[in-house]
């Protein structure tokens, strides 16, 4: 009976240890200077804090964010994307939350990872921080869940929850 008890404890220690091996993420290979920052991201287990300064490798996802060439609604579908990315790179976390300005704060670097999905000098980004639409009103962003965001612009008249107001909804 004791010989039993012991093979199951062993057993089931060999199974957990294979558990945790198999479930923590694969460390990340060193990389070069030309790597974007979603193949820089850490183990979100680490315990080292991130660095104070600033990523200096900057997404390019926003390049077309407010560009003549689009509309509002391919501005909001891209902002959707970079929120999107933000949530898939840092797995556990879900989408960034908080104000206008807080949200941005995250996108562009102010997050565990350092890792910036928008660059923090973006012209779509007031000098509050916070993120604008084509007519330079700050986006409201209202998280529905962890995982759905719906994002707002004021539309051309610059006043929230009028008749001209754009929405995207997850």
């Amino acid at each position: 009976m004791k010989r039993a008890l012991l093979a199951l404890s062993a057993i089931a220690l060999v199974a957990f240890l294979a558990w945790q091996f198999l479930r923590s993420p694969d460390p990340q290979p060193a990389s070069d200077a030309t790597a974007t920052p979603q193949s820089k991201i850490e183990n979100p287990k680490s315990k080292i804090p991130p660095s104070a300064t600033a990523p200096t490798e900057l997404s390019d996802l926003a390049q077309d964010l407010n560009s003549p060439a689009t509309d509002i609604r391919a501005d909001l579908r891209l902002v959707s994307g970079i929120i999107e990315t933000f949530r898939t790179n840092f797995l556990q976390s879900g989408n960034p939350v908080g104000t206008n300005a807080e949200i941005t704060a995250a996108l562009t670097g102010k997050n565990k990872f350092a890792s910036a999905f928008l660059p923090p000098k973006h012209p779509a980004i007031n000098r509050a921080g916070e993120l604008c639409d084509r007519w330079g009103t700050p986006f409201f962003f209202h998280a529905e869940s962890a995982t759905k965001m719906e994002i707002r612009s004021a539309g051309p008249d610059k006043k929230m929850w009028t008749d001209d107001d754009v929405v995207l909804s997850p």
